[in-house]
């Protein structure tokens, strides 16, 4: 047995799968996916194929002609899940695999009406990365391998259903049933598998762009989203033309877990995003660059995810320097390394989990999620610039895109073309050191302007009696604001809790990343008006950015512990299960 990728049971030396036809019947009361999977192989092989497929009920495996394939679940692992060997006959070039998705599947989020905007219809939506679309299907669930894929999904009338995807239209039963028919000709990993199915309508946004929605969210979804054409315009004039026909956008409800997701002509995006200021559109660039890096050029492995979040981390700053201007982006970054020094600091320096390059052998993905891909990789990104010159950078770049596009490539492979195309700079920079060793070197690029200085300064001198000016502050940006209220001191006296939230209306704040970084600050001081604010958040928004850091607050003040935990105990069943299991771990470390 020869497997590359430590989360998947795929073995180099069988058979690929390169195509996947899905027929699905979507089961609100049961929180199950019926149907069968048709898979094709890259050449006719036979013997054994190894698959994964974590709590999936199986019924029936045969070819496309009808012969039954011997299978059995062979092994299980309690992160990888189970191992689904089949016994394939000589010449198998098609396997047909009937079954069911377990009702706890991990990928799959099973909202009830009241937890949605219109409160009147269910939702459900998938999240197959990091390594869960074998609770989605029986497939090679590991980025190395990419599939093409069609599906037809059968849902109850009038709830839409949406994939990651082309729709090739949908048909109607005399059972109140609507069969929605997808095609996806540009070959993806697994993990880009996406589907949701609710009340949905959408808006345009311009020739290749709409936002779907909810009817009660959408218009002020496409108005937040109005400028995604210029900014697929703007990416193109840097990486390169889209390749994936279409940028389309879904407005998910509250408890999706994170900001957004890459899903190939389908990014899901977290209803937090639409501030009512256009405020929080670096999410959607960071999803908008994923089309380049990520979903065009893909790490291998989970060890290799920095190639995704590092890459795709400096291409969102390079659109938004390109609509929004250097100072705009340079705030971006301001903020995302002091978010990054938090996960550093957690880890501890000298964690491998601080390498970029990791070695996950036998750690979940989900359990070391952290911003060290996302902004340590960048920090290299723009070390490599900084180095050569955005110029000849820019022509790398492109060089890179070409050469690997639709291939999932290791660390190790980008290394040797970066010393063929920039030989010398890795080196130079001090490279290896940022790739294959713990901790931040100390030549990372400095970020800065007079501007954020003072409001930095505003923020470390508090306890030397440094106060923002109500007049100025009035003026701040959000990611002003955010800066600010991130270099607080994390626990505050009760009069300065009261003053900042009296003089700047921060508990009744509406945006949240403003919101949520005052609440953190107040929570962690046991600062009682906002408590229930927190509990409102808490209750209302699944997104793990959000919930964490509240979460964390409360926990690390024996003054609001049991709070934390009496929340979590009101409110976890309407997280997904992505963000139930993280928050769970936190609370489970209450003494």
């Amino acid at each position: 047995m020869s497997r590359f990728d430590p989360h998947s049971w795929c073995d180099d030396g069988q058979a690929v799968v390169v195509h996947l036809d899905l027929d699905w019947t979507v089961d609100f009361i049961a929180h199950t996916l019926t149907g069968q999977v048709s898979i094709r192989l890259r050449e006719p092989a036979g013997g054994t194929l190894d698959l994964d497929a974590r709590d999936l009920d199986i019924r029936d495996v045969t070819t496309t002609d009808g012969a039954t394939i011997p299978w059995s679940m062979a092994e299980t692992d309690p992160i990888m899940g189970g191992r689904l060997r089949l016994d394939l006959p000589d010449d198998t070039s098609g396997i047909v695999i009937r079954y069911a998705t377990g009702a706890n599947a991990v990928a799959l989020g099973w909202l009830e009406p009241q937890q949605t905007a219109g409160g009147e219809h269910p939702f459900m939506f998938t999240q197959c990365q990091p390594i869960h679309a074998r609770t989605l299907v029986p497939c090679q669930d590991t980025p190395r391998h990419r599939v093409t894929y069609t599906a037809k999904v059968t849902v109850p009338a009038p709830l839409k259903a949406v994939m990651s995807a082309a729709g090739t239209g949908s048909e109607s039963d005399n059972d109140g049933q609507t069969t929605w028919r997808f095609d996806m000709p540009q070959a993806i990993p697994t993990y880009l598998l996406a589907l949701a199915v609710g009340n949905l309508t959408h808006a345009d946004l311009g020739p290749r762009s709409c936002v779907y929605a909810e009817p009660e969210t959408v218009e002020k979804a496409a108005w937040e989203f109005a400028e995604v054409e210029s900014m697929i315009d703007s990416a193109e004039r840097i990486f390169g033309p889209y390749v994936w026909d279409r940028f389309d956008m879904l407005v998910m409800p509250p408890a999706f877990p994170y900001g957004g997701m890459e899903n190939p002509r389908l990014t899901f995006l977290t209803p937090t995003l639409i501030a009512g200021d256009r405020s929080q559109v670096n999410v959607v660039a960071h999803e908008l660059a994923h089309s380049w890096t990520g979903n065009l050029v893909t790490n291998a492995t989970m060890n290799d995810f920095w190639l995704n979040e590092g890459f795709t981390v400096y291409a969102e700053r390079r659109i938004l320097e390109e609509i929004y201007g250097v100072e705009y982006a340079n705030l971006q970054g301001v903020i995302r390394r002091n978010a990054l020094q938090v996960h550093l600091d957690n880890f501890g320096l000298d964690s491998d989990l601080t390498k970029l390059r990791t070695d996950l052998e036998g750690i979940d993905p989900d359990e070391v999620f952290s911003l060290v891909p996302y902004e340590k990789g960048a920090q290299f990104v723009l070390l490599l610039e900084d180095a050569v010159g955005r110029k000849a950078f820019d022509t790398f770049l492109l060089d890179y895109i070409d050469t690997f596009r639709f291939q999932s490539i290791t660390t190790e492979e980008f290394v040797v073309f970066l010393e063929e195309k920039l030989p010398g700079v890795l080196d130079r920079i001090n490279g290896r050191h940022w790739i294959f060793d713990p901790g931040m070197p100390g030549n990372e690029l400095p970020v800065g302007s007079a501007r954020l200085d003072e409001i930095r300064h505003l923020a470390t001198g508090w306890l030397d009696g440094a106060r923002p000016d109500p007049a100025v502050a009035s003026t701040w940006s959000t990611d002003e604001w955010q800066l600010f209220l991130q270099d607080l001191p994390r626990a505050l006296p009760p009069d300065d809790c009261r003053w900042l939230d009296e003089t700047f209306g921060l508990t009744a704040k509406g945006n949240y990343e403003i919101l949520v970084e005052w609440l953190t600050v107040a929570a962690a001081s046991a600062y009682g008006p906002a408590l229930p604010r927190v509990r409102e958040v808490l209750t209302d928004v699944g997104r793990m950015k959000y919930l964490k850091p509240l979460y964390g607050a409360l926990v690390g003040n024996p003054q609001t512990a049991d709070l934390a935990r009496e929340i979590f105990a009101d409110v976890a069943d309407s997280y997904h299960p992505l963000s139930r299991g993280s928050i769970a771990g936190m609370i489970d470390k209450i003494v």
